[in-house]
């Protein structure tokens, strides 16, 4: 294995070619996922701001399932939000269907002005399951 192997899901290839970097960076036991946005499958924002936060995990997931591993392996979640206080409902929802029972990654909510056109992104690590 590589000492930074990266880590792509299928069909997303072009995306991260586009901007430059891996979907994830697996080092060792530790897989380090870039932000995931709710990018419908040219690359564009998802309009529907519950719909983006939806897609935004899928994507996470997507990656996730590339190194093997699953929501249950995440450690650290970094939330980034362009209203926090108008979002922050909407995306409590759907991090506790992603995560509906303890015990629970430890979470970091941010606030930011811009996010590339996005409203949400999330950013993880996870430990990988044992081979």
């Amino acid at each position: 294995m590589l000492r930074n192997e990266p880590v792509f899901p299928e069909g997303r290839h072009a995306l991260y070619d586009a901007h430059g970097y891996s979907a994830a960076i697996r080092s060792g036991d530790l897989l380090f996922v870039s932000g995931q946005v709710g990018s419908r499958p040219d690359g564009s924002p998802e309009p529907d701001f519950a719909k983006q936060v939806d897609l935004a995990f899928d994507n996470l997931r997507a990656v996730l399932a590339a190194a093997g591993a699953g929501l249950e392996d995440i450690v650290d979640v970094t939330t980034f939000h362009t209203d926090p206080e108008a979002q922050f409902e909407t995306v409590l929802a759907a991090k506790s269907r992603a995560f509906p029972e303890a015990p629970y990654p430890n979470w970091t909510a941010v606030g930011v002005t811009w996010l590339a056109g996005f409203d949400f992104e999330i950013k993880v690590i996870a430990r990988l399951p044992q081979a």
